[in-house]
């Protein structure tokens, strides 16, 4: 494949994963999921009749959430009573009736707790003949936060700093992380009751799980007390919490406090969780776009999860096996979607998308007809302004050829600087949406 032929590919892969992105915009995929016809709001197929409505009120947290909450209001407009939205910092828009907080994320803070507060003070005003509608997306558990009584915001912290560097899984994490609130879990279902809730949800959870995405607020929760005190013996973190958590989780195991709504709770009934987005859904769009493209597009695999390493062997072992198959039409996409994790040490910038990409190039050298994109959807990979990087056979004799040693790179986790000094990069600035990573590769002859 000649250099042109090869940036052309890279090109390519670039266009599939922008029409990705495109999908699932916040706003599109309100607009495709919320309709108003005379007096009639119709969401996903669920019909609300507005004269029967009192109030209408908005409400959620997440990366996206403002911009969910903007094309609510394009929508019903002057229906909507007020309501309150939480999103990280840098991403609010302005909105005329619902108030925007930007606040701490992946670590919650002062600004979290307080417009949490007032996301629950609106959810229990909510009387019977009222709609709450929730928006929920990616970074939901950081961004709707509480303390319960007994316990403190620097409490609550340090339990998430000790859950989330001990290798405890996102379901894990979370069974204690509801146990230690008053909105996760279900229990901002049981403070809107009983008004009618229907939450929008964009998913960045392998699987779409309505109770793990920003810990299942609106969804029921199957997890127990018990449960998060056998996650935080697990992890052998238990010495190193303050008492009062330990105290409150033995008070909860042992029926002195009330457990978070299980399914079958009758609260539900007068819920509707709507998954609205999700990596699916970007990943059907880049199969469409690819087929516009001329190539024969395959989803091969949307739970792509564990550690880089193994990830990019998979990768490139896929492409050379799709490659060396006569029967299979080329030129091809394979396209795939997940979220991979990396375990860093060095003092090098990167993300995992990143790292991933520069490990297939070290294993694409000299193995002609094959591009590889590894992105994260939201724009951002890691502390860094690229989403990605797109490699093929090319990628690493032409950097060793610049004096950059893609192993150097590697053990620094340095992926950053490599792509910024060679080239590769994807820079899409922040997307403001989430539905986790998508691998794009592209299969030539050789």
């Amino acid at each position: 494949m000649n250099s042109h032929h090869s940036t052309n590919r890279r090109h390519t892969a670039e266009q599939i994963f922008r029409a990705a992105v495109n999908s699932v915009m916040p706003d599109r995929l309100v607009s495709s999921t919320v309709s108003v016809e005379r007096n009639m709001l119709r969401i996903a197929g669920i019909e609300y009749s507005l004269g029967d409505m009192e109030n209408i009120w908005v409400i959620g947290a997440g990366k996206a959430s403002a911009m969910m909450a903007l094309e609510m209001e394009k929508i019903l407009g002057s229906r909507i009573t007020g309501g309150r939205v939480i999103v990280k910092y840098g991403h609010a828009v302005e909105l005329k009736k619902i108030t925007v907080s930007e606040a701490g994320h992946p670590v919650p803070d002062h600004n979290g707790f307080e417009a949490s507060a007032a996301v629950l003070d609106i959810a229990r005003r909510a009387g019977a003949t009222d709609l709450v509608i929730c928006l929920l997306s990616g970074g939901g558990s950081s961004l709707l936060c509480d303390a319960p009584e007994e316990l403190t915001a620097d409490d609550i912290a340090a339990v998430n700093d000790m859950l989330v560097t001990s290798g405890a899984t996102i379901n894990e994490i979370n069974a204690v992380r509801k146990h230690l609130s008053g909105i996760k879990g279900g229990r901002l279902a049981v403070a809107i009751y009983p008004a009618q809730t229907v939450s929008l949800i964009l998913s960045d959870v392998t699987g779409d799980l309505l109770d793990v995405i920003a810990s299942g607020p609106t969804a029921p929760d199957p997890t127990t007390f018990a449960d998060a005190i056998d996650v935080i013996d697990k992890y052998g973190i238990r010495e190193a919490l303050p008492s009062r958590i330990i105290k409150f989780l033995f008070d909860g195991a042992n029926g002195g406090k009330t457990e978070t709504p299980k399914p079958g709770d009758p609260v539900f009934n007068s819920v509707s969780n709507i998954i609205t987005g999700s990596n699916r859904i970007a990943l059907e769009s880049a199969r469409l776009k690819a087929a516009e493209l001329n190539l024969a597009t395959v989803i091969v695999d949307n739970c792509l999860q564990g550690d880089v390493a193994p990830v990019s062997e998979y990768l490139v072992e896929t492409a050379l096996r799709y490659q060396a198959d006569a029967s299979a039409t080329k030129p091809a996409c394979l396209l795939f979607g997940g979220e991979t994790t990396v375990k860093t040490s060095g003092s090098g910038t990167g993300g995992r998308n990143q790292h991933l990409a520069l490990l297939c190039a070290r294993l694409l050298r000299n193995k002609r007809g094959i591009t590889i994109l590894c992105a994260g959807t939201d724009g951002t990979d890691g502390p860094t302004d690229a989403a990605g990087a797109v490699v093929d056979s090319e990628t690493a004799a032409t950097a060793l050829q610049k004096g950059l040693d893609p192993d150097t790179y590697l053990s620094d986790f340095n992926s950053y600087n490599f792509f910024k000094h060679s080239s590769g990069h994807i820079i899409t600035g922040p997307s403001l949406t989430n539905v986790m990573d998508i691998v794009i590769v592209i299969v030539d002859r050789e």
